[in-house]
């Protein structure tokens, strides 16, 4: 019994967790980075996309989109979005954007600042 206490306490934490519930693209674009360096990079380069759902982009905020793309790992998401990921341009566009600027607009986008 002792061995499975771990897991069956990780078990209960989960279900504490509210499921995610998809968002609407009025729910994503009414959503913006708190630091105000960010939300200007957003709304110039990734808010276009990422709150449209016909762009296929997953929408800012919307955890039922993003949670599958998140276990890839940040870092693998970084990757994708310096070189371009099926319709998403290299870098978003964002041609003032550093890679850390990338890296807090993703998690941002995918729902974990």
């Amino acid at each position: 019994m002792l061995k499975r206490f771990p897991v069956l306490f990780l078990l209960a934490l989960t279900a504490c967790q509210p499921a995610a519930k998809p968002l609407t693209p009025a729910e994503s674009a009414a959503l913006k980075p708190a630091d105000a360096r960010l939300a200007g990079l957003y709304e110039q380069s990734c808010k276009a996309c990422h709150t449209v759902a016909d762009s296929r982009a997953p929408l800012t905020g919307d955890r039922t989109q993003w949670d599958p793309r998140w276990a890839k790992g940040e870092e693998a998401l970084l990757a994708e979005a310096l070189v371009g990921f099926g319709s998403m341009p290299a870098g978003g566009q964002c041609f003032e954007c550093t890679p850390d600027d990338l890296r807090a607009l993703i998690r941002f986008m995918a729902g974990r600042e």
